[in-house]
């Protein structure tokens, strides 16, 4: 039975975590209680704690408070939604508690805990019952009974998880909406999953297959100034993907080539695809070859010669990772890209869709941030366009519930700029917003008229459905059309234009003065004129606009003022 926690120890406790979260994000996500497209929590926390554990990988830890701290700073600038977010403030509180201690038994974990769950409650606004903060509190409080008995650290973890996961089932009985879908609290679920892997690292267990565990790096190394690049036959590593066109491909005069122009060769096969890896003077020529059996899908290739060169030397290895970098610094960016005040004012807004990122340009946004239903953006991802703002106050718009909070942690990392996050929750009530602020109001005024302009915008929103559910009193199948109007489920069809007709005699569409129709990828030119007659009819007292959004997911979102 493990009793103390080491810096060492905990770095590997936070890696196992982020395994097992990635592992299970997809049956987390599906602990979600509509059935549109937007179960995330599970990736949300995998991606929060991948961003952990890619920092436990780069140095080794003596102290446990050094481990926890850099875990929560991690946590913080890679979180994603709101899960993600209260996730990194369960870590920072018990960062927090831990600051300077070397080790920590069961009884520094119950309090470090606690002070996580502190943290998390003073930043949510309205806390509801039946949620991760009802796990971790009752993990918490669990965990500081049982360090009163055995002040274990694995006994302690091992008493916390037991009543988190009753917690866990309680909160079906907690939460109404939970209770309507059937179905236990994913937050609180992907929080004790993160618990459970970090408790099988004490306990020597192995980690989900699969895993990929990064290396502490080492505090010495080869003396790469004695090693020449004579025994470096071939120049170029070159790696390939190439997808079969055809079944029963016969890779074998194609191996017998690359063995003639190469060395190092090796070839992984499936029934869709193979992957080669060859080190060769011609990587061209093996690319050009390789059509003959199927269609490049990606290719790398490094020059092994030039790395030797730069590890003998002592410098930075330049390998296709740094290709990003590379493109930055031709295109003279900088990172981090810090821009001096030039105005008073300065605009980001969240959105997807090249049609609707043009849009929040056309009204004076400086940034727009890609991200939205499916792909929240990382508080590091709204923390970099701030930063890249050219203003003293910033405004930020994350069009979308689930990446307000991320949003809102701006505001304790920005340095030298004021940070204001307007709460819009739908890109048309971002849009709103932006109508009517007045570059020549202090804050506190444009705050106040843009959180009015917000009121008054409706959203509905029209996508398919995920799975098979029934919620609500509809029977919903698995590619049914949708329609949520300001958030809550309106409606369910087969039929798209069916759907469309119900929600436009609405009304808060039949009532409305201006109603704009965004929509996405997935729908061509001539079915959106077709929907646009269809509100036209329907709504004869409204003047209506429609644009081309280029929204992912959502096949319209229409907006009523």
């Amino acid at each position: 039975m493990i009793t103390t926690i080491d810096g060492a120890l905990f770095a590997r406790m936070i890696v196992h975590g982020s395994a097992c979260i990635n592992a299970r994000k997809q049956e987390i996500n599906e602990l979600n209680v509509f059935p549109v497209p937007d179960g995330d929590t599970g990736t949300n926390m995998s991606m929060t704690m991948g961003a952990a554990a890619e920092e436990m990988g780069k140095k080794s830890y003596d102290m446990v408070g050094s481990a926890a701290n850099a875990t929560a700073n991690a946590l913080l600038r890679g979180a994603r939604g709101n899960s993600g977010v209260i996730l990194s403030l369960l870590f920072r509180g018990f960062a927090k508690a831990v600051k300077e201690k070397e080790t920590i038994d069961g009884r520094d974990f119950a309090i470090a805990l606690d002070f996580g769950v502190a943290a998390a409650y003073k930043a949510v606004m309205k806390p509801a019952e039946g949620t991760i903060l009802t796990v971790s509190r009752m993990a918490a409080a669990a965990a500081a009974a049982a360090a009163r008995e055995d002040s274990g650290a694995e006994h302690v973890l091992e008493a916390a998880l037991k009543e988190g996961l009753v917690a866990l089932e309680n909160t079906t009985e907690q939460n109404p909406v939970l209770k309507k879908a059937g179905v236990v609290d994913s937050g609180g679920k992907g929080f004790l999953v993160i618990l459970q892997g970090m408790l099988d690292e004490m306990q020597g267990k192995p980690m989900p297959e699969g895993a990929v565990v990064p290396e502490p790096k080492k505090k010495s190394g080869a003396d790469f100034a004695t090693l020449g690049d004579e025994d470096i036959t071939f120049t170029y590593d070159t790696v390939f993907i190439v997808r079969k066109e055809k079944e029963n491909v016969n890779l074998e005069p194609f191996r017998a080539y690359l063995n003639s122009i190469g060395d190092s060769l090796v070839i992984g096969e499936s029934d869709e695809e193979f992957k080669v890896h060859v080190h060769t003077d011609t990587p061209g020529a093996a690319l050009t070859e390789s059509a003959k059996y199927g269609i490049l899908e990606l290719a790398k290739i490094e020059n092994m010669r030039t790395q030797a060169e730069d590890l003998a030397a002592g410098k930075h290895v330049q390998s296709t990772d740094d290709l990003d970098d590379v493109e930055k610094e031709l295109e003279g960016e900088t990172e981090p890209v810090i821009a001096e005040p030039e105005k008073r004012y300065g605009m980001v807004a969240v959105a997807a869709g090249e049609g609707l990122a043009a849009v929040f340009q056309d009204l004076g946004v400086d940034g727009v941030i890609s991200g939205g239903q499916t792909m929240n953006p990382s508080t590091e991802d709204i923390l970099r366009q701030i930063n890249a703002t050219p203003a003293e106050v910033v405004f930020v718009l994350p069009n979308n519930k689930n990446i307000i909070m991320a949003a809102e942690q701006c505001k304790g990392l920005c340095e030298g700029k004021e940070v204001v996050v307007i709460p819009s929750k739908t890109v048309p009530q971002g849009i709103a917003t932006l109508l009517v602020m007045d570059p020549d109001a202090d804050v506190e005024t444009n705050v106040a008229a843009m959180t009015e302009a917000m009121s008054g915008v409706s959203t509905a929103e029209v996508t398919y459905a995920a799975r098979d559910s029934d919620f609500g009193g509809f029977a919903i199948k698995h590619g049914d059309h949708m329609a949520l109007l300001n958030g809550q489920l309106f409606d369910t069809q087969k039929n798209l234009e069916k759907l469309l007709k119900k929600l436009s005699k609405e009304d808060t569409f039949q009532n409305a003065e201006f109603i704009n129709i965004y929509y996405g990828e997935d729908v061509k030119e001539g079915e959106a004129e077709k929907t646009l007659k269809l509100f036209t009819a329907a709504c004869p007292k409204a003047e209506i606009t429609l644009l081309s959004g280029g929204q992912p997911v959502y096949y319209y979102m229409i907006s009523a003022e």
